[in-house]
């Protein structure tokens, strides 16, 4: 038996199922998206019951959610008084949020970028000693160099980007949304 409680509104429909196509994008499940982001609209923590009732998702599904999203931090689990269950709610810094993924996923990325441009630059080092692979060596050193540090200035922007999360998006947000203009 669900209640008006466990019915979305079309609003929570709407962004939900936004950001879980956005976060599907980006490489996580959908259903991540849309459980972070009924937990960002919802006004109180909410429970794991009150989630699958809410998103039409089994029990499993939603546990298996929610521990993906604690486990990135998006979500943390609260302790209501008087209250068995536990509770959840969102993540609201979202800088916080963006600065932990690009540090346990870009970063990581870029960092293997890195090393296989070293790696290559060896080899093609080591071919550029035989005449006849020379013109194709230097010709491939030079590129292998260029990528190297577009991946090396790539890391230094996402280190100075998630170095201690702590940028201030609101002036950009307000430039973004056209000043303090409320849609």
């Amino acid at each position: 038996m669900t209640t008006d409680e466990d019915d979305l509104w079309e609003s929570e429909v709407l962004v939900s199922d936004s950001i879980g196509r956005l976060i599907e994008f980006w490489g996580f499940k959908r259903n991540m998206g849309r459980l972070w982001a009924v937990l960002y609209l919802s006004d109180k923590p909410l429970s794991a019951p009150a989630l699958q009732a809410r998103l039409r998702l089994s029990s499993g599904a939603v546990s298996m959610t929610l521990n993906e999203l604690m486990r990135w931090g998006v979500v943390k689990k609260v302790w209501l008084q008087g209250e068995r269950r536990d509770h959840f709610e969102a993540e609201g810094n979202f800088w916080k949020m963006i600065s932990r993924v690009f540090n346990e996923r870009e970063r990581v990325e870029i960092l293997d970028a890195i090393d296989s441009m070293r790696d290559a630059l060896q080899y093609v080092n080591e071919k550029a000693e035989a005449p006849k692979d020379q013109s194709r060596a230097e010709f491939q050193r030079e590129r292998i160099r260029e990528l190297l540090d577009l991946a090396q200035i790539g890391k230094q922007l996402l280190d100075a980007l998630v170095k201690d999360a702590k940028v201030d998006g609101t002036p950009l947000m307000k430039v973004l949304l056209g000043g303090n203009e409320k849609p």
